[in-house]
């Protein structure tokens, strides 16, 4: 099964100048917990947890701070042409839930593992890749 058959294929996106307030109204209103950010090609992706952990929790002020300051910027993206269980193995080893899909060096979709569960042919890839994507480090007591 290819990427094209499974991913999301109506995406939102911001640029790297985006007010951090922007991306997460844009969040809430796609009901989506990430989002690329595009500037002639994807230079990032921003999640909710970004914007928790990189700003909330720093105390800056979100309406004057940039996605760029927040964003994650080594973003693996793939092709709509691959195949759906490669993409679960890349996402199992790099420990990454979503991936933008690229063609062109345009935005064409997101594939999520949500994506991928919800076919019952991909559960077993889907649950793989969770596994290894949920593998944290040992708890930290506070």
């Amino acid at each position: 099964m290819k990427v094209k058959d499974k991913m999301t294929k109506s995406v939102a996106y911001v640029a790297p100048d985006t007010s951090v307030v922007e991306a997460a109204q844009l969040m809430q209103k796609h009901n989506v917990g990430s989002i690329p950010v595009y500037d002639q090609g994807v230079v990032g992706i921003v999640t909710d947890r970004d914007i928790v952990v990189r700003n909330v929790a720093h105390g800056k002020i979100p309406k004057d701070t940039k996605v760029q300051d927040v964003m994650t910027s080594q973003v693996t993206t793939v092709s709509p042409e691959m195949d759906v269980d490669e993409v679960t193995k890349l996402m199992a080893n790099q420990q990454i839930r979503r991936v933008p899909v690229v063609e062109n060096n345009q935005i064409v979709g997101m594939l999520s593992l949500g994506d991928i569960a919800s076919d019952t042919r991909l559960e077993m890839e889907a649950s793989e890749a969770l596994c290894e994507i949920s593998k944290p480090a040992k708890p930290f007591r506070i």
